[in-house]
């Protein structure tokens, strides 16, 4: 596959052209383009045909900050790879821009995005991406620069012939693509941030039925010269297994995968300046004996959740009514800091305390660290059938519970002060719903539309249906004096008939139960994993434009965050 990238377009939240820059041949126009992106209905893919243009076409798209980039190509092309290019025009421009990434910052720098679009695609061919060789190719005019360049001052051009140091220093200098050159920085640090993403799945009964931690390690390197730095990653029993814990792991193109082969956990590299994604990982949370379907004993209590989560459904007289119950479970504080390889170190930066345990403003312990880990944004989304029409109650005793019927899902907040630290909590939640139709408990009342009893055959107590072969029956006196004939039902055919009528509306009342509820939360100094990080060396003898007496400050932080990815089923 050796095709080539068209053009890209962006356009903004009102599905407005705010950007086109055409790389090769003559690709489809913005305004010709977006109508046949905007046929498929929602949600869209990434990669959609268009097998009638001509050429058919490739259209690689991908929503952000809700800008839309749309990506062309009419020759066969690798989609992971042009995917990335895409994440890697995003991640470029909030580095020239600034995050939000907004329309008017776009078509106000167009001087810098025409500079980053020509210099990351060459002719079609994806060329440089990394953010630090972009810095040392593209100019960025600063405030001086364009407030001087409107004054038209005379300037008288100078030569200077580069001296010998310089020549010799830029020799020495390693040619890394992703490492700008002559780095400076006044203070040294270098951090590490673990973060770890949850897709846990339950079954009814509490058993997992899937679990998975999708980890990040983000790092920032401000240290100047060429710096070589050795980060030791260890697992809950140590580094010995580490390769078998650890599934689908990615690197930075700087991590030197020779050195990872021979030791897993050990990462060598020279990182790029500023903060990057060292490397991507994923881990499954299920030992390999829960993992087996006839197990029933595993539970929610072996994955060592912060959060235990539990649904009933069809509670009541008529089964309108369901609860959630919410557990707030002991997060198991690990004790002692991460080693920092010399040099000044913190398990929570920016804490300076070689023990890694922080203190707070009155000597206690800083929460948010491994030693004390903290639980915070705590919500519980419920979705709703679309035959629930709103929810005539919702009671909790703690927590801001909404509904907004035209949303289909029920949001209940705990407030960060609710929940104990270090202890377990169980919160409840208890809703009653109603759905489209509430005329009439019989079930030819149901059966009316209007529900004034116009299609009903009985009324006031009597059956006015007859047979057209038969005479009409007449209503006498007496019967219009006694109600028509009905006689008083007995208290115990009161109750049969409530618990009929009851029995047939909880049947009615199941398909207004939800069929799953799920939780977010984040938990500062945990990982679900357990992978940490042991130490963070730099080595002197091997890093270049740095004296041997440098010790950089050096931290850690670790974040686990759920964004509804633990879920049970009902």
């Amino acid at each position: 596959m050796n095709g080539v990238i068209e053009a890209l377009h962006i356009f903004d939240e009102h599905n407005s052209p705010i950007l086109s820059h055409t790389y090769t041949s003559r690709p489809l126009s913005p305004s010709y383009l977006l109508p046949l992106y905007l046929e498929h209905p929602a949600p869209r893919p990434n990669l959609i045909y268009l097998p009638n243009t001509n050429p058919p076409t490739l259209v690689f798209s991908l929503k952000h900050a809700n800008l839309l980039f749309l990506l062309t190509t009419s020759s066969e092309v690798e989609p992971l790879l042009v995917l990335e290019f895409l994440h890697r025009i995003v991640d470029s421009f909030e580095d020239f821009l600034g995050t939000p990434l907004l329309a008017h910052k776009i078509e106000s720098n167009y001087d810098v995005v025409a500079q980053l679009l020509t210099e990351m695609c060459d002719a079609g061919t994806i060329n440089t991406t990394e953010p630090n060789a972009l810095r040392d190719l593209v100019e960025v005019e600063g405030f001086m620069g364009k407030l001087l360049g409107n004054l038209n001052l005379p300037t008288k051009p100078t030569f200077s012939n580069p001296s010998p140091a310089s020549l010799l220093a830029q020799q020495n200098t390693l040619a890394l693509p992703w490492r700008r050159n002559n780095v400076r920085h006044t203070q040294n640090e270098l951090y590490a941030d673990v973060i770890e993403t949850l897709s846990v799945t339950l079954a009814p009964s509490g058993r997992p039925l899937a679990a998975f931690a999708n980890g990040t390690i983000a790092f920032t390197s401000k240290v100047s010269g060429v710096p070589d730095i050795v980060v030791t990653l260890t697992g809950p029993t140590g580094r010995h297994n580490l390769g078998s814990i650890i599934d689908l792991p990615v690197f930075h193109p700087c991590v030197r995968l020779a050195k990872w082969r021979e030791q897993p956990g050990v990462l060598s590299f020279i990182p790029p300046d500023g903060r990057f994604t060292l490397a991507g990982y994923e881990v499954d949370l299920l030992p390999l004996d829960a993992r087996n379907l006839g197990n029933m004993s595993a539970s929610a209590n072996n994955l060592k959740l912060p959060v235990s989560l539990e649904i009933k459904t069809c509670l009541g007289p008529t089964g309108s009514d369901f609860e959630v119950r919410l557990t707030v479970n002991r997060i198991p504080g690990t004790g002692g800091g991460s080693g920092s390889g010399g040099g000044g170190s913190s398990s929570n930066y920016p804490l300076s305390s070689a023990s890694g345990v922080g203190r707070g403003m009155g000597g206690g312990p800083q929460p948010g660290i491994p030693a004390f880990p903290t639980l915070q944004d705590l919500k519980v989304t419920v979705p709703l059938p679309a035959d629930v029409r709103n929810l005539a109650e919702i009671r909790t005793a703690k927590g801001d519970a909404t509904y907004n019927p035209g949303d289909r899902f029920l949001e209940w907040t705990i407030p960060n002060k609710d929940v104990a630290a270090g202890f377990a909590s169980h919160f409840a939640l208890r809703c009653t719903v109603v759905g489209q139709s509430t005329s009439g408990d019989d079930e030819d009342d149901n059966d009316d539309p209007t529900g004034f009893g116009f299609n009903t055959s009985s009324v006031g107590g009597r059956d006015w249906s007859y047979d057209a072969g038969e005479p009409a029956p007449y209503q006498s006196s007496s019967d219009l004096l006694s109600g028509g004939g009905k006689q008083p039902l007995t208290a115990e055919q009161e109750k049969e008939e409530k618990e009929r009528k009851d029995g047939k509306l909880a049947q009615q009342n199941k398909i207004l139960m939800p069929s799953s509820a799920s939780v977010s939360f984040a938990v500062k100094g945990w990982t679900a994993s357990g992978i940490k990080v042991d130490s963070i060396v730099l080595d002197p003898r091997r890093s270049k434009g740095l004296a041997e007496t440098v010790r950089p400050f050096k931290g850690v932080k670790y974040l686990t965050v759920s964004k509804g990815g633990v879920e049970i089923r009902c």
